[in-house]
């Protein structure tokens, strides 16, 4: 047919955030300006200098390992599949992006991958439900052989690495294992050598092996480092080694003076790294980045053995009394406050750090002053909320937390903490100059935009939690939803809140709430099948809608004349705003319930969010999708479209954040209103008019009441307060609320961030307001 239309795939702009959980997950490229790390399904190449972005997509799940080739010519990866199912592992060519080759050899999950150092081979270590090791030929597009990874005497194997002069031997390591295997390419196998610990037992969570295959480091879980001599030939033509690899010994850091053990003397005492060493680095002058789970990373050097005795202090023969010896000596330290999985070393002295709390970090090789360059939510975000006709920013609601980011940077701007607490939703004021959040504990909470500092509090407005919120174009009514289903109008007036009126009507959770643009009324979404239309003028119910479905998001449309709504049963429904009555109903998805839906500014499209993981775009007028977007690794929680309608931001329960390009034109100047009860005599023209002279009347008695001086969120892009703690033991310019909502607490002894471009020779914005007359130095790359 040639009037058809054909679903294309959405364009992602951009990730905000990358995962951290992925054991090496954030990988410098050889080329030294490329970070290639994962987020959801799909694995992004970020350019350190230009900030731009490219995708590798292809995975439909959580991805669980990744790797570069020594070249940086390829990239690979591995996921996390269901139970019963194999797991793909894809590789692309680094430079343009294509898929090279895709093939399933492990059950359930992909532990680790990694490249031969010669590239021919694609090394891939499966999970706990599969424990075997499979040999991939790039050039023969082929798995080539494979073995059982685990040992009768030990626990799972979790750590692969390669060596670096070798293409045919890698190292496969885990509980109280660690094996060199050897590939035999002509008889298609490899063999394994066990490296015997003695008596030692350890766990290893992360290894690193020398330049010339000499020794390999391997970070424990108890807090040391194993070193294993790897007994390779001097000839690197010689691929077997000579002998089984051999422990030299376990060591640990000299204890700072005067903090020995009770009853140890001062030689036998060691300080081991808390919660385990996950993560290593060997620097090229002999030194080591250490990485730990409490969030510490050091440099450390091997100071000289005395004595040349052995591995262990043995005071008599028939006992072991501390296998580890202290041969570590801290040079510089840092902390980033959570594990660390990852760490790389480029050219200019920068250390990044990447945690499991999905935060990179950069950390300056001469002072080791950390700066928070990536970070993203950790669970589920709940609301999702742009300001009225800004498109800069967004704020996005999750627990423990509100976070305000910058479009252009992807950076977080601002974190307002409240914690044990989940926020369910959050939103702008229509002037910009309030953060409007409410929460689980049954309060309703205001911040300030630029610098979140808590303006005033709404106590106790719902019994079961406030699930959702909303506020009139004026700003003087605040529509609030609770957890038992009631309906709640506040009179906002001079930084409180008085109750106007409680609708109740619903049975069940308020999910959704959505006020009509003229501010006469507000349609409310519940869990318990209904949605309802209410006068908040009169406070009466004007109609209500039925449906067998849990009600996850109701929209006015544009106009004022339609209704939008979605809910469990994967149907978009179109209402009549006048009476309630359903016009059509169109399936949003084939298999899951849609969570969340928006219209574009202009009324010409619709934009939904499923929990079958997609993001798509539709006609209004047709009913029928034009765009979907595949990415997300989680369930899709929120869709908005920009207020200028050029790009469309969804959230998800993996905490990701995506940005799409929208697909169409954007034409923002929305129809005339059409609504009967509220036309104005005249057109529109004189509507528009009337409507401006009310908000002139507004802004001018706000003037009157307010303070001169109000924060607004349209030059929060200019005060960036994120965390960059120059004091290593706790995290700064991070706003903290306590829990009653009476009190804050806003710590601001960290720098404020530069937004500003390095090496312009304009004058430094960033640093002419908000800062109080602090001297702010730019963190220059």
């Amino acid at each position: 047919m040639d009037g058809e239309i054909v679903v294309q795939d959405l364009e992602l702009r951009s990730l905000i955030g990358f995962d951290g959980n992925p054991l090496n997950g954030l990988i410098l490229h050889p080329d030294g300006i490329h970070l290639v790390y994962p987020l959801g399904t799909n694995i992004a190449a970020y350019h350190w200098r230009t900030k731009a972005q490219r995708f590798f997509e292809g995975h439909t799940n959580v991805i669980s390992a990744v790797t570069v080739s020594t070249s940086g010519r390829y990239v690979g990866s591995g996921q996390v599949n269901y139970m019963g199912f194999r797991s793909p592992i894809i590789v692309w060519q680094f430079d343009t992006g294509h898929l090279i080759a895709k093939y399933e050899s492990h059950k359930v999950r992909v532990e680790s991958v990694a490249f031969s150092c010669c590239e021919n081979f694609l090394i891939s270590l499966g999970g706990i439900d599969d424990g075997s090791v499979i040999v991939y030929d790039i050039g023969k597009r082929e798995v080539l052989c494979g073995s059982s990874s685990v040992k009768s005497t030990a626990g799972s194997a979790t750590v692969l690495r390669p060596v670096h002069m070798r293409g045919e031997c890698f190292i496969v390591a885990g509980d109280n294992i660690l094996r060199l295997w050897t590939l035999n390419r002509e008889q298609r196998n490899i063999q394994g050598l066990d490296g015997s610990f003695a008596k030692i037992k350890r766990k290893i969570l992360c290894t690193v092996v020398d330049r010339l295959d000499e020794y390999a480091y391997c970070g424990t879980s108890t807090g040391d480092v194993m070193k294993i001599k790897l007994n390779f030939s001097a000839d690197t033509a010689v691929v077997a080694p000579t002998n089984a690899p051999t422990l030299v010994g376990c060591f640990a850091k000299y204890p700072p003076a005067g903090k020995n053990r009770r009853g140890a003397s001062s030689a036998a005492a060691v300080e081991l790294y808390s919660k385990g060493i996950t993560a290593l680095y060997l620097v090229a002058d002999g030194s080591m980045l250490v990485g730990s789970g409490d969030g510490v990373v050091e440099l450390v050097k091997q100071k000289a053995r005395d004595g040349g005795r052995g591995t262990c202090n043995k005071p008599n023969s028939t006992r072991l009394a501390t296998p580890t010896r202290p041969l570590l000596v801290a040079v510089k330290s840092a902390n980033v406050d959570s594990s660390v999985t990852s760490i790389q070393l480029m050219d200019d002295g920068v250390v990044l750090v990447g945690t499991v709390n999905c935060e990179l970090f950069a950390v300056r090789a001469h002072d080791f002053d950390v700066t928070c360059l990536f970070t993203c939510h950790t669970s589920v975000v709940y609301d999702l909320a742009f300001p009225h006709g800004y498109s800069k920013v967004f704020a996005t609601a999750s627990k423990h937390d509100v976070r305000v980011w910058s479009v252009d940077t992807l950076q977080e701007l601002l974190r307002i903490t409240v914690r044990n607490f989940t926020c369910s939703g959050v939103l702008f004021s229509y002037d910009g100059a309030q953060i409007v959040t409410s929460w689980n504990d049954g309060n309703i909470r205001i911040f300030a935009p630029e610098t979140g500092r808590l303006l005033y509090a709404i106590n106790n407005c719902h019994n079961k939690g406030v699930s959702a919120i909303a506020m009139s174009k004026d700003g003087r009514k605040l529509l609030s939803g609770g957890g038992e289903g009631q309906v709640r109008v506040w009179k906002v007036d001079n930084l409180n809140g008085t109750l106007q009126a409680v609708l109740k009507e619903h049975k069940g959770p308020v999910s959704s709430i959505d006020v009509h643009q003229l501010g006469h009324e507000a349609i409310t979404a519940s869990a318990d099948g209904t949605c309802v239309v209410w006068d908040i003028v009169r406070f009466t119910r004007l109609s209500i809608m039925f449906s067998s479905t849990i009600f996850t998001s109701a929209k006015y449309h544009p106009n004022g004349a339609q209704l939008l709504t979605c809910g469990t049963n994967r149907y978009i429904g179109f209402w009549e705003a006048l009476d309630g009555s359903l016009i059509r109903e169109i399936e949003g998805s084939s298999a899951s319930a849609l969570n969340s839906l928006d219209v574009t500014p202009n009324g010409k499209y619709i934009v939904t969010g499923s929990s079958d993981q997609m993001v798509k775009v539709w006609l209004y007028n047709e009913g029928v999708p034009t765009h979907v977007g595949v990415g997300h690794a989680g369930v899709v929680t929120n869709v908005k479209v920009s207020p200028d309608g050029r790009f469309v931001v969804s959230t998800s329960a993996d905490g990701g954040i995506f940005l799409w390009r929208f697909p169409h034109a954007a034409d923002i100047a929305p129809p005339g209103s059409r609504c009967s009860a509220n036309s104005v005599a005249g057109g529109g023209a004189g509507a528009n008019r009337r409507e401006q002279q009310t908000d002139r009347s507004r802004q001018l008695s706000l003037k009157k009441t307010l303070p001169a001086r109000k924060e607004n969120i349209n030059v929060i892009s200019k005060v960036q307060k994120v965390r960059t703690a120059t004091d290593c033991s706790r995290p700064s310019a991070v706003a903290t609320v306590a829990g009653d909502g009476n009190a804050t607490e806003t710590t601001v002894d960290g720098s404020v961030k530069c937004l500003c471009r390095p090496g312009s020779t304009a004058t430094c914005v960033c640093c002419d307001h908000g800062t109080g007359g602090r001297k702010i130095k730019p963190f220059v790359r």
